[in-house]
């Protein structure tokens, strides 16, 4: 079990995000008003707190969303899960679709930030269930 830290979108896709704290998962689609919605397998990004703590640990200096990440999940080593597995937050339910991914050309993420963390890091989900989601809920995995 895990704790929602941070709740982040953008309305354009290669930016940072901002973390906002509260959204609605939208079934099928993403989080609502975030660039990255849309009927595909990235729908969601998640991003484990604790690789955001050890890079500010290495000298990184950034802010919630500058990896681009939606959801920044606290207690649960993300990159561990297996394509498949299901997480749940209320009564939203996730699907993990892809960990990690290929970056062909550094993004302004990397340009601000020296690094990226997310390629190697962060993980994918499709939204299986809506609702909202905010700081401090409860995620679990369930499957």
């Amino acid at each position: 079990m895990g704790k929602i830290l941070g709740v982040c979108i953008s309305e354009k896709k290669g930016v940072q995000k901002v973390n906002v704290g509260k959204v609605e998962l939208v079934k099928n689609h993403g989080l609502k008003k975030d660039a990255h919605a849309g009927n595909w397998h990235r729908q969601v990004s998640l991003l484990s707190w604790e690789k955001i703590e050890d890079f500010k640990n290495r000298g990184g200096q950034v802010k919630d969303g500058d990896f681009g990440e939606n959801l920044i999940v606290q207690g649960i080593d993300l990159a561990k899960l297996p394509v498949g597995t299901k997480l749940k937050i209320n009564e939203a339910e996730l699907e993990v679709t892809q960990i990690g991914k290929e970056c062909h050309q550094h993004c302004a993420i990397y340009h601000a930030v020296g690094d990226c963390i997310m390629p190697r890091e962060g993980i994918f989900a499709r939204v299986l269930n809506g609702g909202v989601v905010q700081i401090n809920d409860v995620i679990e995995v369930v499957d």
